[in-house]
């Protein structure tokens, strides 16, 4: 004799009408026990329910729609592998031809590494000479745009004050800029407040 209600799973088994060892000693229990009976009932309303559902069949793709929206971790060397897979080819032919492209392709870039460490002078002297064209190019373009955004005057003046100068002009501007838009949002929000 049990001194205890039933458990979910117990009322479980006995609307399956199991047969199993400790069954019985469960529907006795539910014939002599109110609160037991009804929820044994309860349950048994809620099943007849759902049995009398009429089955309706997902529509074709569910599965694919449901599991596209699922995050999956894809563990970094499963991935490595996919992606290694994905570029190797099909067929040993092809397979082949690759490895030899990829060969001569590090052959390539080996000598040429070794090649421009060897002659470390004539690579400082081209850098140098391309790195002050570029520089030169640089500052003749920004001098133009500065001097059809500005004008004349601005330009002469930035070039009297130097880099510091303009830094501490562009400082002041900002922050007058920004000072204004504080201000102007207090006024709206206080006007707001007000009525």
């Amino acid at each position: 004799m049990q001194h205890r209600h039933l458990l979910p799973n117990e009322i479980d088994l006995l609307l399956d009408e199991e047969t199993g060892f400790g069954v019985q000693p469960l529907r006795e229990h539910a014939r002599g026990c109110v609160e037991c009976a009804r929820r044994v009932a309860e349950a048994k309303h809620v099943t007849d329910a759902l049995s009398a559902l009429p089955q309706l069949a997902p529509r074709i793709g569910l599965a694919e729609r449901v599991m596209g929206q699922v995050p999956v971790f894809i563990p970094w060397h499963v991935a490595a592998r996919d992606a290694v897979r994905q570029w190797t080819p099909g067929t040993p032919l092809a397979r082949v031809a690759a490895a030899a492209i990829v060969a001569i392709a590090g052959l390539w870039v080996t000598t040429l590494t070794l090649w421009i460490a060897t002659r470390g002078d004539m690579l400082a002297v081209l850098t140098g000479v391309v790195g002050e064209g570029a520089r030169a190019a640089f500052s003749r373009v920004v001098g133009e745009l500065a001097l059809a955004f500005f004008g004349p005057q601005v330009v002469d003046a930035m070039q009297l004050v130097g880099p510091l100068g303009a830094a501490l002009a562009a400082a002041g501007f900002v922050v007058a800029s920004l000072a204004t838009v504080l201000g102007l949002r207090r006024i709206a929000t206080s006007g707001h407040t007000r009525s």
